[in-house]
């Protein structure tokens, strides 16, 4: 992914976002994953079309860009959510609260990227913990992709039958 443009989100991103979000349920779906987000497509629910508006406002929302110049991945962040445990380590984090990228075969890796990217915000601002929570159901293939991305299991919860993970990353610095 080098040479990836990365660039704040805005507005004007809300429709490709959503298509993404879309994106990725349709794909889970055929893949029998109905938990995670349901079936139902975000562009068509008021709740979720509203939250992609709030974070593609928010200063911590993210899109890379494709060499075509399409968006090939959104990230968002800032605090914990509000369901998250707190975290066990004192500290200031810079908390992902929400991650996608393209599913197409040709457009793969803006997830990855887009994690590396919240490294580089965070090691900007001197913060060495980053966080992250995700579906921990279906076989548990999610937390495995954050950590393959060097996150590494903290604490589990539940959202009424929805099973979530929290992961941490603490960045070296160059004192370690």
């Amino acid at each position: 992914m080098a040479g990836t443009v990365i660039r704040r989100a805005d507005l004007d991103d809300v429709t490709v976002v959503l298509s993404l979000f879309d994106g990725a349920v349709a794909w889970m779906n055929a893949h029998g994953n109905t938990e995670q987000w349901g079936t139902a497509r975000w562009s068509d629910v008021p709740e979720r079309r509203e939250m992609v508006e709030r974070w593609c406002r928010a200063p911590g929302s993210w899109v890379a860009l494709t060499p075509a110049g399409r968006v090939g991945g959104f990230l968002v962040v800032g605090s914990a959510h509000a369901y998250v445990p707190p975290s066990s380590r004192p500290g200031p984090e810079l908390y992902v609260e929400a991650l996608v990228a393209s599913r197409a075969e040709n457009e793969r890796g803006y997830g990855r990227r887009l994690l590396a990217h919240a490294d580089e915000l965070a090691a900007r601002a001197g913060i060495r913990e980053l966080r992250v929570d995700c579906f921990a159901g279906r076989g548990g293939d999610l937390v495995r992709f954050y950590e393959s991305a060097g996150y590494v299991k903290d604490v589990t919860f539940r959202v009424k039958e929805w099973p979530g993970q929290v992961l941490t990353r603490t960045l070296a610095t160059e004192d370690d």
